[in-house]
């Protein structure tokens, strides 16, 4: 699976953006897809997951002001992230994996894209 991400930008604090994630090679439709961030001297770190089209998973930071969401028929993987914060700006990640487990490790993940920066401005 050959992904990816774009839709990044600068935002101000309270506003909203949707990432986008592209694959090609296999559809995401038989995948696990999730995103990661990472800001500058952090480790990545799990955002949220999708599989089957329906079943979300999300980091408490984010839970109730992100959704993710896939179109299997355009092979998209989506991150709609509303009132944003200052603490959100890193650059984000979409990535894939086979199994509905370990979503919060990035090890477990079998393929990346290439990443999107998100600067939130306070």
């Amino acid at each position: 699976v050959q992904l990816q991400a774009f839709g990044g930008g600068l935002v101000q604090a309270g506003g909203s953006l949707r990432l986008s994630c592209a694959a090609s090679g296999r559809a995401i439709s038989t995948n696990v897809m999730g995103w990661f961030r990472q800001a500058p001297g952090k480790e990545r770190e799990f955002v949220a997951a999708i599989w089957s089209g329906s079943i979300t998973f999300y980091v408490d930071s984010v839970q109730g002001r992100f959704t993710i969401s896939r179109d299997n028929a355009r092979n998209i993987l989506y991150l709609q992230m509303n009132r944003l914060k200052y603490e959100d700006t890193a650059v984000y990640y979409c990535a894939a994996k086979d199994k509905w487990d370990r979503l919060r490790e990035a090890v477990s993940y079998s393929y990346w894209g290439q990443g999107t920066q998100v600067t939130v401005s306070s």
